[in-house]
């Protein structure tokens, strides 16, 4: 049957996909105390909903809120929360007309909203929801997953793990990242790679690569801000023998290095126009190149991926115009949901080179490493942190906590907030009270020391929002050395 013959004015088939839905608001699980297998299950909020404890109760005043992993295509509903802090009704989510939801606290649990307490607010995308040492939460405004085009069912991998070229993350941004490395690792294009740094642009650089046809080769990687403007001929294109003098060994550049495989020059922005035009004909004319001293032209099958932190107008027109597949690459404020799982990975990265880290933070189950023993709190402070570098920064930041933690705990310290510049956390939407004066230096000592020293203990006594207003106190009256058994 031919495609006109199945064309009615009600079905064309080339609209099919138009009509993506919304966004949905969701709730993510950040950290759990007791599932912590969990994190990274997300729940669409359609309606209102009773977030608690076990199975739904006869005297629930709406249905139960259920979590599971989502995917492209699918969503595969989890068994209902069973954490033993929680209480059987714990929270009431309310959908507001503008996207956001109005959370009511019905149980024993406390809630805090971005590290307030609260007894019920208004939330939105982005804030954080924290049922004290049981659960924490992150509402997300989302549109709902879209069947996967390209990535291949043959790559699965457990839910919330590296995926096989090592990235992580289980959010509608990871998962768009995924398929767009796939369709273009297939199309045969140049490919230009483009996010912020410390994104993962020489990691998405090599997915690319190992989903193409040219994996069987290895990759040819260099970063373009080393070439000068003297040597990028002979850095790209190599020389004969003897040239520029005698003596001079023949070298095939880089262009030859990867003849059959792929390229891949980082920091192409870093690249004056006037060397960027070097590239121009080799990447125009099915890889025609010169190599210094010889006058015959070469050619070499290279598939040419280049990353930059720039905006693609900074590139040379006709430059990037030749770099027709185009791929971006998602920052951490992009996916928070994802951090904590970004986190669980380079923590058990840290734990395999140093024994001595694996046994002090981590929990151990059957001999081998499971998950590390981190603060809630810190969970909380890094997914609402505003990175500029990203997975490097992110890196950092875990390295400054976990190195300056006196316990078995990776902890809030006060090098980590000094490192995030960490300030008062806002108020929920729904409170609207006017701030009590802050104590002053008698008082905070008092505090600390009939709370032995426990900084959110003595914050609570102070009547303080958080344990970060006591921090930056103890900072401003000089005293030290409390938060390390906070």
């Amino acid at each position: 049957m031919s495609l006109t013959e199945t064309i009615d004015d009600g079905h064309l088939p080339w609209e099919e996909g138009r009509g993506v839905p919304g966004p949905q608001t969701s709730l993510a699980i950040l950290w759990s105390l007791e599932e912590p297998d969990r994190i990274g299950e997300t729940a669409v909020v359609q309606g209102e909903r009773i977030l608690g404890r076990g199975d739904p109760q006869a005297d629930d005043p709406a249905p139960r809120l259920r979590f599971g992993r989502a995917r492209p295509g699918g969503h595969l509903p989890g068994p209902m929360l069973q954490g033993a802090r929680l209480s059987r009704q714990q929270l009431q989510l309310s959908p507001r007309t503008d996207g956001g939801l109005h959370v009511r606290s019905l149980g024993r649990c406390r809630l805090l909203v971005n590290g307030r307490e609260t007894s019920e607010a208004e939330v939105g995308d982005g804030d954080v929801l924290h049922l004290r040492n049981a659960l924490m939460l992150l509402v997300i405004r989302r549109k709902p997953f879209a069947r996967s085009r390209a990535w291949p069912a043959s790559l699965e991998f457990p839910f919330g793990a590296a995926d096989k070229f090592g990235i992580v993350g289980e959010s509608q941004a990871a998962w768009t990242l995924r398929d767009a490395l796939a369709v273009a690792a297939g199309s045969g294009l140049h490919v230009l790679l483009r996010g912020e740094s410390g994104a993962g642009k020489e990691l998405a650089a090599r997915a690319l690569h190992a989903l193409s046809p040219r994996a069987n080769r290895p990759l040819i990687a260099r970063s373009a801000a080393t070439f000068t403007e003297t040597l990028i001929d002979a850095e790209l294109f190599g020389n004969a023998k003897n040239f520029p003098n005698v003596g001079t060994p023949e070298r095939s550049g880089l262009v030859g290095d990867a003849d059959g495989s792929s390229l891949f020059l980082d920091e192409i922005g870093e690249l004056p126009p006037s060397m960027q035009a070097h590239l121009l004909r080799f990447l125009d004319r099915g890889g025609e190149y010169h190599r210094l001293g010889e006058s015959r032209p070469r050619r070499a099958d290279v598939r040419f991926i280049a990353a930059t932190n720039r905006p693609i107008e900074t590139l040379k027109h006709d430059f990037a115009a030749r770099l027709m597949a185009r791929v971006e690459i998602p920052g951490l404020g992009e996916r928070p949901e994802d951090v904590p799982l970004i986190t669980r990975s380079l923590l058990v990265a840290l734990a395999e080179r140093s024994p001595e880290i694996a046994a002090r933070f981590f929990e151990r189950r059957g001999g081998r490493l499971a998950e590390p023993r981190i603060e809630p709190e810190l969970i909380e402070l890094i997914v609402r942190h505003r990175y500029t570098l990203h997975v490097r920064e992110l890196e950092r930041l875990l390295w400054t906590s976990l190195s300056s933690s006196i316990g078995e705990f990776i902890a809030v310290t006060q090098p980590l907030l000094d490192a995030l510049k960490v300030a008062e956390p806002p108020p929920p939407r729904s409170e609207t009270s006017p701030s009590a004066p802050l104590p002053d230096r008698g008082a905070v000592e008092s505090a600390l020391a009939a709370a032995g020293g426990r900084v959110a203990l003595a914050a609570r006594s102070l009547g303080l929002s958080s344990r970060y207003v006591l921090y930056r106190l103890m900072r401003q009256y000089g005293l030290e050395g409390a938060e390390a058994t906070a």
